[in-house]
C-alpha cells in the first residue's frame, strides 16, 4: 500500500508538473523566458537542481537559452562545444543519457561551473530536443540524492523527454511566428517604401522654374504639422503634391486618407468624416469609424473643399480649432490627431465676400497655401509628363512606343485646359488607338477624324479667353482672342455687314446663331457649357429665352 501510494502521489505531481508546464509555453512568445520558468518548475515541483537548455545555432555551438539553479547570471552563459563531453553523444544518437554519479564517471567535464566539492552521488540526466529527426540542443538536470525516495532514472528521462519534446515543438511554432512577423515587416517596409517613392516630391514629375517653386514650398512645409491648403486648376497634381507632404513629414509612417468632398451630400459626408453610431440613421445597423479617425496619428486630405455647404463648414471648423468632434448620433467626444491638407480650385476669398464660405474657416485653411501652376504655366515639363505616361503605359501593355517630334510639337502647343490630366487621358488615347510602335502626327485625331491637333488649338484658344472665375491671379492664364469663326460663317457675316469684331461680339453672334443654347455654343465655339457660362457671366451677356 506504501509503495502504491507513493507511486500515485508522483504520478499526479508529474501530471501537474506538465501541466503548468504546457500553460507556461502558451502563455509568451518570448522563448527564452519561457525556458526559464519551464526550468524553475522542474526544480521546484520535481526536486531537481541545475537545469539548462541549449541549442545549436548557426555557427555550430551550443548556445544556453535558459538556466535555473546555475552559479551565474545568464549574461555570463558559457558557450560550449558541442562535440565535447556527454553533450556530444547525445547529439550525436539522439538518445537520452543518465550519469548515476558524475564525480565517478571520467567522461564528465564540468563545464557549466558546478561546485567540485558537491559533486558526490550527484545524478546527471540529459535528453535531447528534437524537430522531427533533427536533433537541435539538449535538456539537462541534476538529481541529488534523496534521502527519503530513492532516485527513479526512468521517470526523469520520460519526464525530462516530455518537456523537451514540449520545447521543441513551441521552439518550432515560435520560429514560425518570428519568421511571418519578420515577413510582414519586411513587406510593410518595401510598400511603404514603394509608396514613398512614388510619392516623393522628387518623383513628381516637373523641372520647370514653376515647380521648382512648388517643390521648394512642399520641402519647408511637409516637416511642420501646419495645415497646408492646395490652390490650382482641376487636373494640376494636387493629389500626388499631398501625398508627397505626408511622405515627407513626421507622420510618414502614419496613414494617409483621402475623401472628395463635392462627391457626398451634406449628410454622408458628416458620416464619412466623423463616423456614426449604431442606430444613428436609417441603415446604420452597426457602428462605423470616420476618416478622422481612421488617419489617427497621419494625415487627411479633403480634396474639393470649397464645396462644401455652410452647414457643415461649421463642423469641420470645430475639428480644426478644438482638435476634437463627436460620431453622428454619439454624444462621446474623440480627439483628432491628423494633419489636414486640403485642396480646392475654387476662389475661396470670393466666397468669403459673398458670404459662401465662413471667414474664420478660410482662415483656419489658409495656413499654409500653396499654388499648383497649370499645365499651359509650365509647358517646358510636357515632354517629361509624355516620357512618363508613354513609360508607364508601356510597362503596364508590354509595348514599346515611342513618340515623334512633330507629335509631340503637337502637344506643345496646346493649351490643356484639362492640365496633366487631359494630358495623361491624351497620350493613353493615342497609345491605345495606334496602329504601329510609333505615336504619329496623324494618330492625334478625335472621334470625328477631324484633326485632332486643329480641335485642341482651337479649344485651347477659345477656352484660353474664358478663364476658371474665382482662381488666383498666379494660376490665371494671360488673356488670348477668341478663335475665328468657321469661314464659311465668318463671310456670311461680312457679307451681312455684322462681322464680329470683339470677343463679347463673337459670343453673342454664336449664341445667336445656335438659338441662344448655351450647349450648342459652346460645341461651335470649342468650350465646355460650364465655361461657356463664365463667359456670359464675364461679359454680362444676358441670355434671352426664345
Amino acid at each position: 500500500m506504501t509503495h502504491s501510494g507513493n507511486y500515485r502521489r508522483t504520478s499526479d505531481i508529474d501530471l501537474l508538473t506538465i501541466y503548468e508546464i504546457s500553460k507556461v509555453l502558451t502563455s509568451s512568445l518570448d522563448f527564452r523566458q519561457c525556458v526559464h520558468s519551464v526550468l524553475r518548475l522542474l526544480l521546484t515541483q520535481l526536486h531537481m537542481r541545475h537545469a539548462l537548455v541549449g541549442l545549436v545555432q548557426a555557427d555550430e555551438q551550443l548556445h544556453i537559452l535558459g538556466a535555473a539553479g546555475v552559479p551565474w547570471p545568464m549574461s555570463e552563459a558559457p558557450v560550449l562545444d558541442p562535440g565535447v563531453g556527454v553533450i556530444s553523444k547525445v547529439l550525436r544518437s539522439g538518445s537520452p543519457i543518465v550519469i548515476p554519479d558524475i564525480a565517478a564517471d571520467a567522461n564528465f567535464t564540468n563545464r557549466t561551473g558546478r561546485d567540485p566539492q558537491q559533486l558526490a552521488r550527484v545524478s546527471y540526466v540529459v535528453v535531447p530536443l528534437k524537430l522531427d529527426r533533427e536533433v537541435i540542443g539538449i535538456l539537462s538536470a541534476d538529481r541529488h540524492p534523496d534521502a527519503e525516495q530513492p532516485v527513479n532514472f526512468e521517470r526523469d528521462v520520460r519526464i525530462l523527454s516530455l518537456v523537451a519534446n514540449l520545447l521543441a515543438q513551441t521552439y518550432r511554432l515560435q520560429q514560425s511566428v518570428a519568421a511571418d512577423r519578420q515577413v510582414l515587416i519586411e513587406e510593410s517596409a518595401r510598400l511603404q517604401k514603394q509608396l514613398q517613392g512614388s510619392y516623393d516630391i522628387e518623383n513628381v514629375v516637373g523641372r520647370s522654374k514653376r515647380m521648382k517653386e512648388v517643390f521648394a514650398d512642399v520641402h519647408q512645409a511637409a516637416p511642420s504639422g501646419a495645415t497646408v491648403l492646395l490652390r490650382g486648376e482641376s487636373g494640376t497634381g494636387k493629389e500626388a503634391i499631398a501625398h508627397a507632404i505626408h511622405y515627407l513629414s513626421p507622420r510618414a509612417k502614419g496613414p494617409f486618407v483621402k475623401l472628395n468632398c463635392a462627391a457626398l451630400p451634406e449628410t454622408l459626408l458628416e458620416s464619412e468624416l466623423f463616423g456614426h453610431e449604431k442606430g444613428a440613421f436609417t441603415g446604420a445597423t452597426s457602428e462605423r469609424k470616420g476618416r478622422f479617425e481612421l488617419a489617427k496619428g497621419g494625415t487627411i486630405f479633403l480634396d474639393e473643399i470649397g464645396d462644401i455647404s455652410p452647414a457643415f463648414q461649421a463642423k469641420l471648423l470645430r475639428v480644426l480649432q478644438e482638435q476634437e468632434f463627436e460620431r453622428v448620433g454619439g454624444n462621446k467626444t474623440l480627439r483628432a490627431d491628423v494633419r489636414l491638407v486640403a485642396a480646392t480650385n475654387r476662389n475661396l476669398e470670393e466666397m468669403v465676400q459673398k458670404n459662401e464660405f465662413r471667414a474664420d474657416l478660410y482662415f483656419r485653411l489658409n495656413v499654409v497655401t500653396i499654388f499648383m501652376p497649370s499645365l499651359r504655366e509650365r509647358k517646358d515639363d510636357i515632354p517629361l509628363l509624355v516620357d512618363f505616361f508613354l513609360d508607364r503605359f508601356n510597362r503596364e501593355n508590354r509595348r514599346q512606343l515611342t513618340i515623334t517630334p512633330g507629335a509631340l510639337e503637337i502637344l506643345m502647343r496646346c493649351n490643356w485646359p484639362g492640365n496633366v490630366r487631359e494630358l495623361e487621358n491624351c497620350i493613353q488615347r493615342a497609345a491605345t488607338m495606334t496602329r504601329s510602335n510609333t505615336i504619329r502626327e496623324v494618330d492625334m485625331r478625335c472621334q470625328k477624324g477631324q484633326c485632332f491637333s486643329a480641335v485642341l488649338l482651337e479649344s485651347a484658344q477659345s477656352r484660353a479667353c474664358f478663364p476658371v472665375i474665382g482662381m488666383p491671379a498666379r494660376s490665371t492664364p494671360p488673356a488670348r482672342a477668341m478663335p475665328a469663326a468657321p469661314a464659311g460663317d465668318a463671310g456670311d457675316d461680312i457679307a451681312a455687314g455684322r462681322a464680329p469684331t470683339s470677343e463679347r461680339e463673337r459670343l453673342v453672334d454664336a449664341m445667336e446663331r445656335c438659338g441662344w443654347v448655351q450647349a450648342k455654343a459652346a460645341r461651335m465655339l470649342g468650350l465646355t457649357p460650364r465655361q461657356i457660362g463664365y463667359a456670359l457671366r464675364k461679359y454680362n451677356v444676358e441670355v434671352k429665352q426664345l
